[in-house]
């Protein structure tokens, strides 16, 4: 693992506190047009997070986005405190930029306590250090990629099978579904919050390949366009996000110009840690 490569995505969730639940975050210098959602989402946890006491952790999260972020500019979080329960506290906060809102979030945290314990076993898959390094399986493609690697360079991700649709190109549709190992490429701080938000981050990477698989489609290809609607989180168990984490999604549907995916989140020693739904925009343009 890479100190260096970690670093940014730090920095990235080290949000800046400018007024009481009022708080200020960086964008990504990506050459992308637009911020990448899994770090507005990622953000906003953090400021969430930041009003609420560290014994209970966040269990579920669903957000919306609403507009494209702009990646010159900075991003303000507002949080408003619905609930301080006894069990639970509840957050609303709203990423607001130029004025306007392009992205809303409600999260659930819960007090630790006992309770019934099962999950669905994890699915089969190869040890993540047998497999290509990210920056090995993009090889071919860095120059087309260019500085959009840099947003992915914070964690190290590893492919199980092909390599992934956005860069393969068209072929030969198959099932919808995929799996990639994950982590931090480095050493994270020992608070929790910033391991679900890591996380948090990570999960919109890939996720709605998995729709295009069904289609043997690619993003930015054959003039296929999309965009995430709406994200969604549930958090199990606690983990931490510098260790290897099996992300097992697939494709339920598409209609409307609209797929969903889903996915589970495993540890290595195969304990169910976050189940993640997405929907997203995906057309196909003349």
């Amino acid at each position: 693992m890479n100190k260096a490569h970690v670093a940014p995505l730090v920095e990235l969730l080290d949000l800046e506190q400018i007024e009481v639940n009022i708080f200020r975050g960086r964008t990504a210098e990506t050459g992308l047009p637009r911020v990448f959602g899994g770090q507005v989402a990622g953000q906003a946890l953090v400021a969430a997070g930041r009003t609420v006491p560290s014994d209970r952790p966040v269990h579920s999260l669903h957000a919306y986005f609403l507009r494209p972020g702009d990646p010159t500019v900075p991003i303000v979080f507002e949080v408003d405190r619905i609930r301080d329960g006894r069990s639970f506290t509840t957050r609303r906060v709203v990423a607001i930029q130029h004025g306007e809102a392009i992205f809303h979030l409600s999260a659930s945290f819960h007090r630790a306590e006992p309770g019934l314990e099962h999950q669905v076993p994890m699915p089969a898959a190869p040890d993540p250090e047998t497999l290509p390094t990210f920056a090995e399986r993009m090889a071919p493609w860095k120059d087309e990629l260019g500085r959009r690697l840099d947003l992915l360079r914070p964690i190290d991700i590893r492919y199980v099978g092909d390599p992934p649709r956005a860069v393969q190109g068209e072929g030969a549709p198959r099932e919808p579904r995929q799996q990639v190992w994950l982590r931090a490429d480095g050493v994270l701080p020992d608070d929790p919050l910033v391991h679900v938000c890591a996380v948090t981050f990570a999960s919109d990477f890939t996720l709605l390949d998995s729709v295009l698989l069904a289609h043997g489609k690619a993003w930015g290809r054959n003039q296929i366009r999309g965009a995430s609607l709406d994200h969604a989180m549930w958090f199990h168990r606690p983990f931490r996000a510098d260790e290897w984490l099996l992300y097992d999604q697939e494709s339920a549907t598409a209609s409307g110009a609209r797929g969903l995916a889903r996915g589970h989140i495993f540890s290595a020693d195969g304990r169910l840690l976050v189940s993640v739904v997405q929907e997203g925009l995906i057309r196909v343009l003349d």
